[in-house]
């Protein structure tokens, strides 16, 4: 058996080095990617902020998530020096499934009504937001998030009314 310790320990030297150093690569690059993070986190969390005050299953947590995490996927589809449409497009194509998913999950059906399409499609619309940040269209995300909050707090007492009007009236 001495020879197979010697070979273990051979291999586990030449395997698992424990002094390798973690070693962060502070250049322009990483602070870009950082910063692209947490931009799309940024304008994600108002969205998130308000499904949570309205009381809805997705709200704080999971909304700027996703617009991160969107965010990052983008970016490490495309290291720097190495741009690539078809990483780009591939990965943006499992994000949209991906994110199809989660929103999914987020719709409820009870008693005939349907629940949680709009809080699917704000999921869908922050990953688009994250997905902007990281393609450096930083207006377009603005603009995205902020028509995903207006959508959601402004036309929510207009819809609560053409409900209310629904409900007086029999339906076909």
């Amino acid at each position: 058996m001495f020879w197979a310790e010697k070979a273990f320990s051979q291999l586990n030297r030449w395997w698992y080095n424990a002094h390798m150093p973690f070693v962060v690569d502070w250049s322009a690059e990483t602070v870009q990617a950082v910063m692209k993070l947490m931009i799309a986190y940024i304008l994600a969390l108002p969205i998130g902020w308000h499904r949570e005050k309205e009381q809805h299953s997705v709200g704080v947590r999971t909304i700027p998530l996703v617009g991160m995490a969107s965010c990052a996927y983008i970016i490490i589809a495309n290291p720097p020096g190495h741009f690539s449409l078809d990483a780009q497009s591939r990965v943006i194509q499992g994000l949209l499934a991906g994110i199809g998913f989660i929103g999914g999950g987020a719709i409820l059906k009870a008693e005939g009504n349907v629940h949680g399409t709009a809080t699917a499609a704000s999921i869908f619309s922050t990953g688009v937001v994250g997905a902007a940040v990281a393609t450096d269209r930083y207006w377009l995300a603005a603009l995205l998030a902020a028509l995903n909050l207006f959508t959601l707090w402004v036309l929510l007492p207009i819809k609560q009314k053409l409900d209310r009007e629904d409900n007086g009236q029999p339906k076909p």
